[in-house]
């Protein structure tokens, strides 16, 4: 089985993956780590990204790293742009993620999950056998981002309110996770869902 879980920043997705990876032995995929591998030197979303953007988006010239803060800083001011940098690298990424289930499947692993906050944007939904809608309430996202990342509540209000609403995810979700409170809160909600499915 594979579940897709999405949720907005600051509601805690990690630790439904780390729940999901050690109580129900899942092998987790994290599409923002494979997107971070593509862009590596010589990696498919790498050679895009230098055609398009040029060498000035290097670190050092011909064949070191991207300076992912300024490609970001490119991208943040250009729609236009920031699309094209979407259209290059979200179907490499997808590609890998299929292969990456694939692989998973053939191995026999019964437990995948599949984690990105733009799972519903980027067109997961296909991938995945059911969603799972992670949810917090808003100071709870806004304390925990401000701890975990020093970010301004200015700096968390301007995020969350550009990402999908709670509202917007759930109509596609199997399962919708208040995470706003204790661990074993967030556990037993896991674990009635489970019982339910495996």
């Amino acid at each position: 089985m594979v579940i897709g879980v999405t949720g907005g920043v600051g509601t805690g997705k990690s630790t439904i993956l780390q729940i999901l990876k050690e109580k129900y032995n899942a092998v987790i995929i994290i599409a923002d780590d494979i997107a971070r591998d593509l862009m590596m030197p010589h990696e498919a979303s790498y050679e895009a990204a230098v055609r398009y953007f040029g060498e000035d988006i290097l670190t050092e010239g011909p064949g070191s790293p991207i300076d992912r803060a300024h490609l970001a800083q490119i991208v943040f001011h250009d729609p236009e742009k920031l699309e094209a940098l979407n259209n290059m690298t979200h179907p490499l990424v997808k590609t890998k993620i299929r292969s990456l289930i694939d692989a998973y499947q053939s191995e026999g692993r019964g437990l995948i999950v599949l984690e990105t906050a733009i799972l519903i944007r980027a067109g997961y939904l296909d991938i995945v056998d059911e969603l799972w809608v992670i949810c917090a309430d808003y100071e709870t996202r806004v304390q925990r981002l401000m701890a975990s990342r020093g970010y301004t509540r200015e700096k968390t209000d301007s995020i969350i309110r550009s990402q999908m609403s709670d509202e917007e995810m759930t109509q596609y979700a199997a399962l919708v996770i208040d995470n706003s409170r204790s661990i074993d809160f967030t556990e037993e909600q896991i674990r009635q869902h489970m019982l339910q499915i495996l």
